[in-house]
């Protein structure tokens, strides 16, 4: 592999395996109405966020992470370039037989064909997720954190000759207010309680400082109906006796990055009742562990007493088990920016003896990394794209981004494109594109006296002569006539603007034709193909209608 691939696709290197699988789930995008009123045909994972299909940003988190055995649950891997040119090993496609638009995320676990591929521990992820934070350090604040670092190293004299029984989980959240604040953005409510400070002081980059332990969590939604018909905030006994000091959040977000042990496959399997992960499984399993009695109804010390290993098999553990130690454990050692780099065997036995496992009584509580807005700096970003304002404002704040090109190869994001035109001989002279803030995709043609300003334009678009276009999206495709003048817009693909039409905070359906001269604001744009009623049921409705009015005159 040469320097020049290896800047274009920073994703080809050679991670460590961290030995975890990874399931994207990717729903019908019914946030994108717009854009996905056909999802078998425009699924909402291949919505472009600055030129790169919504999907590729969490495939490319798996790379980075060392995953590279992730199964994405989705459609279109072979109709993008940015996902036909993925190094190998690629994705696989996995799409249940019995999976459908409406089941919830949690119900997706307890399908056959899920609960057959995972088989170790595992990372779900959103196909609508953008991270630039290195999946590797959320992976190793789990693993010394979790205790299931001990697990997977095979080293039984590291706690005292008590080897980690559970593993707790981790989620991770992050303020919607700290970059680019979307206005009436979800949240999520969120208390957490500190853990036990280590040791040993982390590494400065290092993000085991933000980790804590969840105890409750609800969308604010939620919440706002709970106070609405309580008149006030309950808070359980309980919880303020299990944890004196808690810490309450309200302008986070939840990422939906979870990383599960194994056994939380067998916890919603055994609690029917649960739909949503993100609100059932992680809200109920905070609670658990301090809400009296919680455990036992949602059978969390059950399930963690029959994943216990015996005595013998960690006692005496296998060559093949040795081996994958070592290999880890070097994995660790060659991790840049990481808590453990350049300590030594004695000084790592220290950090992990002080986290060693729970008591047997006690529940495996789940984690949470809160990623402060404060201390947000570049290439840090964490972002769920999941409405259209979402996709406008991400892709425009990806495009500021400087270019490979510009920085000589190097850059603090690796969402950084190569260049921010990708293909200049389709601009013609007298154009003007402020590159420091677009970004203009392959195979487009852009005329003169045309005007570009914080914007993106998608492979194979026309710009006709004297078009004025700022803070927009194009998808694929897109014609701009002549003199139009369009701004804060998101064009789906192929549509075609007519000449001389102006449109401002609009959205454009895809292959829909804009006739010239149009005026529009805060307007979806959309085909009424389809919607139109049948002269049947015109007549119906006239039927029904004069039936209504015999019967008023009988009256």
């Amino acid at each position: 592999m040469n320097d020049s691939s290896r800047t274009i696709m920073p994703h080809a290197e050679k991670y460590p395996p961290t030995g975890l699988q990874a399931l994207i789930l990717c729903g019908p995008g019914s946030s994108f109405p717009t854009f996905t009123s056909s999802p078998d045909e425009n699924p909402k994972a291949l919505l472009p966020i600055a030129n790169r299909p919504m999907v590729w940003y969490p495939i490319d988190f798996c790379y980075r992470t060392g995953i590279n055995t992730s199964e994405a649950i989705k459609t279109g891997l072979n109709t993008d370039i940015y996902l036909t040119s993925l190094p190998l090993p690629r994705p696989d496609v996995l799409a249940p037989k019995d999976l459908d638009h409406n089941m919830g995320t949690a119900e997706i676990l307890r399908l056959p064909e899920v609960k057959e591929l995972v088989d170790s521990d595992f990372v779900i992820l959103p196909c609508d997720l953008v991270c630039e934070v290195a999946g590797s350090q959320l992976l190793q604040a789990w693993q010394v954190k979790s205790g299931s670092l001990l697990s997977s190293l095979e080293v039984n004299h590291v706690t005292n000759g008590k080897r980690s029984r559970y593993s707790r989980g981790m989620g991770v959240w992050y303020d919607t207010k700290a970059n680019t604040p979307i206005k009436k953005e979800e949240t999520d409510f969120i208390a957490t309680t500190s853990l036990d400070k280590p040791t040993m002081a982390p590494a400065t980059e290092s993000i085991i400082p933000g980790i804590s332990k969840l105890v409750y969590s609800t969308p604010s939604d939620t919440l706002k109906d709970v106070i609405e018909e309580s008149s006030g905030l309950p808070i359980r006994h309980g919880l303020l006796k299990a944890h004196p000091r808690v810490r309450m959040l309200t302008k986070h977000r939840d990422a939906h990055i979870y990383i599960f042990p194994r056994w939380v496959l067998e916890f919603v399997e055994q609690n029917e009742r649960m739909e949503s992960i993100s609100e059932d499984v992680v809200g109920w399993w905070a609670k658990a562990s301090w809400q009296r009695g919680l455990a036992e109804k949602l059978h969390v010390r059950t399930i963690c007493q029959a994943q216990k290993p015996d005595a013998d098999s960690h006692d005496s553990p296998t060559s093949e088990n040795s081996q994958g130690a070592r290999d880890l454990e070097q994995a660790l050692w060659s991790r840049t920016s990481t808590m453990t780099m350049g300590l030594t065997s004695q000084q790592l036995r220290r950090v992990l003896s002080h986290n060693e496992s729970q008591p047997e009584s006690e529940v495996p509580n789940i984690l949470a990394y809160v990623h402060s807005g404060s201390s947000q700096k570049e290439g840090s970003l964490v972002r769920r794209v999941d409405t259209a304002q979402l996709l406008l404002a991400i892709s425009l704040q990806l495009a500021r981004l400087p270019s490979l090109e510009e920085t000589g190869g190097e850059s603090v994001s690796p969402y950084a494109h190569a260049r921010k035109v990708a293909y200049p001989e389709g601009v013609k002279s007298r154009t003007t594109i402020t590159k420091q803030d677009s970004l203009v995709g392959e195979n487009v043609t852009i005329e003169e006296k045309v005007a570009i300003k914080e914007s993106v334009i998608g492979t194979g678009c026309q710009i006709n002569e004297g078009a004025k276009i700022s803070g927009c999206l194009l998808m694929d495709g897109v014609v701009v006539g002549k003199n139009c003048k369009l701004t804060k817009c998101i064009l789906g693909k192929r549509c075609v603007i007519g000449d001389g039409s102006i449109l401002t905070d609009c959205e454009v359906q895809e292959n829909l034709l804009v006739e010239a001269k149009t005026e529009d604001k805060d307007n979806r744009l959309m085909s009424s193909e389809g919607l139109e009623a049948t002269e049947a049921e015109m007549d119906e409705v006239l039927q029904d209608q004069d039936a209504e009015a015999d019967d008023a005159v009988m009256e």
